[in-house]
Parts: structure tokens; C-alpha cells; sequence
């Protein structure tokens, strides 16, 4: 699965800006057990590099999509990242074994009741969760360092832009449920300014809640 993804960004650089990984997100690809994050039936398709539905609706991303987004958002040992969507529990472990603290909300209570278990039970202990609408982010935890939206939004949520700390990263998938959208990488500058970089075509499943 580790090489797939390899060969993917290698094939994607025009788009991603990079040809390599940084090593921690290749570790922590290598080391997380995603056999364990998908359901029982579809165990034997977990380390293919495509997407697998999880129930309700929802899906577990394909890896490929999982190490560049980790990838794209710069990450330091010592950060602390807000993601918005947890559903499997997944991309919370990756991020889990590349930084200092995971801050990871769902929307959907039964996947986060199973997901709080299963990143329990596994030792990520350095991942906080929470049952609610990942839209208007977590405020107590503000500023975040760097913030993942694993759902696509017709524009990203403002609540996110204040709570991303001067110099963060965010990255989210933007567009129509209906169609292929953009994942987005926001950048906050040092002095508050905001950039926007697309970096390339995506297909996520739509980010629900009130605001919707």
C-alpha cells in the first residue's frame, strides 16, 4: 500500500508541488493498521488504495488521499490538529503518529461512538474526541496549528479560518456534492492573511450539519 501511494505522488507532483512525502506521514502510513478501521467484510480490500464504504454513508478515504493530505499541511512533531469528519478513525491515527495532539469531531454518532473506541483501544492516546457538527470547529482548542476537513463543503467554514492559528495549514475538499470538487489548501499567514491553492480533483462525500 506505502509504495501505491508512493507512486501516486510521484505521478501527482505537477499538481501536489512535491514528488516525495515526508518521512513521519510515510512511518506513520506504514504502521497504522487500517485493516482494523474498516468494517469486518471489507478487511480484505483494506490495504488497496481506493476508498471503502464504512456504513451511514460515509466512506474511509483511499490512502493515497490520506498521505497527501497529511503531507499538504506541513506538519510538526509538536502540533496540535483539529480534523473535521472522523468517521473510521483513520486519518485521526495517521495524524495521531505525526503530531503532539489530535482534536477530531463527527457528526455521525454511531461512527463516532465506534471510532472513540477503537482509537481507545489501539493507544492512540493522544487523540481527544467529540460527537457534533464539525463546522463550527473547537473552539476551547483554538488556535489550532493545522486543521483537516475530510468531507466536501461548498466553501470553507469561516469558524475554521478564525480558529487556525497564525502561520496554519487547512485543507478541505470544496464543490458541489454532485460533482467532482477541489481539494484546497488554506494558508494563514504569520500577519492574518488568507491564501487559497487548489491542488486537485477530488470526490468526498458532502460535510452535513446545520450550517448545510
Amino acid at each position: 500500500m506505502v509504495e501505491t501511494v508512493k507512486r501516486e505522488v510521484r505521478g501527482t507532483n505537477s499538481y501536489l508541488g512535491r514528488d516525495t512525502l515526508d518521512p513521519r506521514v510515510i512511518a506513520a502510513m506504514a504502521s497504522v493498521p487500517r485493516h482494523r478501521f474498516v468494517p469486518e467484510k471489507q478487511t480484505g480490500a483494506a490495504y488497496r488504495n481506493e476508498p471503502l464504504p464504512i456504513g451511514h454513508g460515509q466512506t474511509i478515504s483511499q490512502p493515497y488521499i490520506v498521505a497527501i493530505m497529511t503531507d499538504l499541511l506541513d506538519l510538526s512533531p509538536e502540533d496540535r490538529v483539529l480534523e473535521v469528519g472522523t468517521g473510521s478513525g483513520y486519518q485521526a491515527a495517521i495524524l495521531a503518529k505525526t503530531v503532539a495532539s489530535v482534536f477530531t469531531i463527527e457528526i455521525v454518532e454511531p461512527l463516532a461512538r465506534r471510532s472513540t473506541a477503537l482509537l481507545a483501544e489501539l493507544g492512540y492516546d493522544n487523540v481527544e474526541t467529540r460527537f457534533g457538527d464539525g463546522y463550527y470547529g473547537w473552539q476551547e482548542e483554538a488556535p489550532i496549528d493545522a486543521i483537516v476537513v475530510t468531507a466536501a463543503a461548498s466553501h470553507v467554514p469561516p469558524p475554521l479560518l478564525e480558529q487556525l492559528a497564525h502561520g496554519g495549514k487547512l485543507i478541505i475538499p470544496v464543490g458541489s456534492r454532485f460533482m467532482v470538487q477541489q481539494l484546497v489548501l488554506v494558508e494563514k499567514g504569520i500577519d492574518g492573511e488568507v491564501s487559497l491553492r487548489q491542488v486537485l480533483p477530488v470526490r468526498f462525500v458532502p460535510l452535513t450539519g446545520e450550517h448545510d
